[in-house]
């Protein structure tokens, strides 16, 4: 069994993907940020089973102490400022974060003994491709990010690459499309649209025809997974999505019919009232994912439906 260590455990994916490894039977630690009201209710299930590292990940000698504490096998880097919306409004904050946030978890790693024995599973994001055509987008294509937090996460992902090929960093970036099923979250686009209907508010789709890929957490989860397993997955770059592109207003209306919803409530063009502003320019038309490399390479594949993960998305914040 390996030893493990998660920036980002209390996230949307880091907290799921911690249970699992604990399950497996590593021996998980967890980076978190030095804040006075942080909430472990996320990882309630297994906080007797991971060691809880202190620090902050924008500051280099935080991470390097943590690094050195855990002195782990892998490091799953998730920890990042994610709402993209936001990013116009805190760059500077977001590039801090995402980029320089990076750059001090990689460096780190190459201060352990013998850092090729280890390996950084990197988050990047669907994102960093930006306005690009409307065939599924492939790991090749030239980044052109369109927000400042797409930024953050290309400008992180190509020193990731170029510390794989310069420094010989042992690594893998996975780049995962839009994912659903959280459970302390609702104000990303599904859990929004969920939470808002059963309480039977007015909804708000902003960008009714921009296609999106939608994958449920389990799906996402299981793609770290099979990648820390599988050594062909070292100094690779993956796409990690269905390749099912949807509507914004296609998703409105499956969400619609499975609570019940009256859809002439629905109000397509509009944002919330008190959404953060972002440049219309900026908004990408399509995001769909080609995922053939990663099944190719680690056999991974999505196995939760749209209808499927979004049937258990209500079922849980009907529990609530």
């Amino acid at each position: 069994m390996a030893k493990v260590l998660i920036t980002g455990i209390l996230g949307f994916i880091g907290s799921p993907l911690a249970e699992k490894l604990v399950d497996d039977g590593h021996e998980v630690y967890g980076f978190v940020r030095r804040v006075a009201n942080r909430s472990l209710e996320v990882i309630n299930k297994i906080l007797k089973d991971v060691v809880l590292i202190t620090g902050d990940i924008t500051d280099y000698v935080s991470i390097r102490n943590a690094l050195k504490t855990a002195n782990p096998d892998f490091v799953f880097h998730l920890a990042a400022l994610t709402p993209v919306r936001d990013s116009f409004e805190r760059p500077f904050e977001y590039q801090q974060t995402n980029f320089l946030g990076t750059m001090n978890i990689a460096h780190s790693m190459l201060e352990l003994s013998d850092p090729q024995s280890r390996r950084i599973i990197a988050a990047s994001t669907a994102e960093v491709y930006g306005l690009q055509g409307k065939e599924p987008l492939k790991e090749d294509l030239p980044l052109k990010p369109s927000s400042p937090y797409a930024v953050s996460k290309a400008a992180a992902d190509a020193y990731l690459q170029m510390m794989f090929h310069t420094y010989t960093l042992n690594g893998t970036i996975l780049r995962p499309t839009n994912t659903y099923g959280r459970k302390f979250d609702t104000s990303f686009i599904v859990e929004y649209l969920i939470t808002r209907m059963l309480k039977g508010d007015k909804i708000y789709v902003g960008a009714p025809d921009s296609i999106r890929d939608y994958m449920y957490v389990d799906d996402h989860v299981n793609a770290y997974l099979l990648c820390m397993k599988n050594n062909k997955a070292k100094g690779q770059i993956y796409n990690v999505g269905t390749g099912i592109g949807t509507t914004n207003r296609e998703l409105a209306e499956i969400i619609a019919e499975k609570i019940g919803y009256d859809k002439k409530r629905i109000v397509l063009g509009s944002y919330p009232p008190g959404y953060p502003y972002r440049p219309l320019i900026s908004d990408q038309p399509y995001i769909v994912l080609d995922s053939t490399k990663i099944k190719k390479e680690t056999r991974w594949t999505p196995k939760v439906s749209l209808k499927d993960g979004i049937d258990r998305t209500i079922s849980y914040f009907k529990g609530r």
